[in-house]
């Protein structure tokens, strides 16, 4: 057996943006997505290149999380590289495939990218740790067409959320009011391993409200929209 101990002691480097909205916000500095990203926002892009846009955006965002979250184990790996492992096997560390992970679909502009990011888990994990629930809500707004919370048409949760990673893949963090309201439904189902929100655009006011009020929930994103943000601050 081949034991070679760079690939036992491999450690994944986040590329982030640095910021002061705490460690467990990570704004990606990614070219390629970043450029995939500009390509989706264009008011001319339409189907089929949006969920085309999607797939690879929420494809990539999945190996970020993946790497820089989910745990590893030592394992034997069996190579038909005989030339460069005689004995045809060899040692080193993979993602743990006993990771239990909940992907949380927010219907409806999460069901796409949550459904990209559950076909993903199972092809990496153990598919029988893997689950994907509902939440149909959407933004509430008043007269003014100002947000005010949220409207809950229903839920369908698979059952507690104890020692899983809680992934909730979410377009646009603009308010925060969306993943409030998910993070408090799942405060109900037991404790989870860890929180983990996956947009492509997040602001300043979203980041605000929810690295406060749930400071266990960790954050990727791959654009700071800081468009309402003032002079000083850019």
């Amino acid at each position: 057996m081949l034991n070679d101990p760079q690939y036992c002691n491999q450690q994944y480097r986040l590329s982030e943006i640095p910021h002061h909205y705490g460690k467990n916000v990570h704004i990606l500095s990614n070219p390629f997505l970043f450029t995939m990203l500009a390509k989706l926002c264009d008011p001319s892009t339409h189907q089929p290149l949006v969920n085309q846009l999607l797939h690879t955006l929420y494809g990539e965002l999945v190996r970020v999380v993946a790497n820089h979250e989910f745990p590893q184990v030592e394992a034997t790996l069996t190579s038909r590289m005989i030339a460069t492992c005689p004995e045809g096997e060899f040692r080193g560390k993979i993602l743990d495939p006993k990771t239990q992970v909940v992907c949380v679909n927010l219907a409806r502009a999460g069901t796409v990218p949550s459904q990209i990011c559950y076909d993903a888990f199972n092809y990496l994990l153990d598919p029988a740790g893997v689950r994907q629930d509902h939440i149909s809500i959407n933004r509430k707004i008043n007269e003014l067409e100002q947000v005010i919370g949220t409207n809950l048409g229903g839920l369908k949760i698979g059952g507690d959320i104890h020692d899983r990673f809680v992934v909730i893949p979410d377009p646009m963090g603009a308010t925060g009011s969306t993943i409030e309201s998910a993070m408090k439904i799942y405060g109900e189902h037991g404790k989870a391993r860890r929180f983990i929100a996956m947009h492509l655009i997040v602001t300043p006011e979203y980041l605000r409200l929810v690295t406060k009020a749930f400071p266990e929930l960790h954050i990727y994103a791959l654009r700071l929209d800081r468009g309402l943000s003032p002079k000083g601050a850019l």
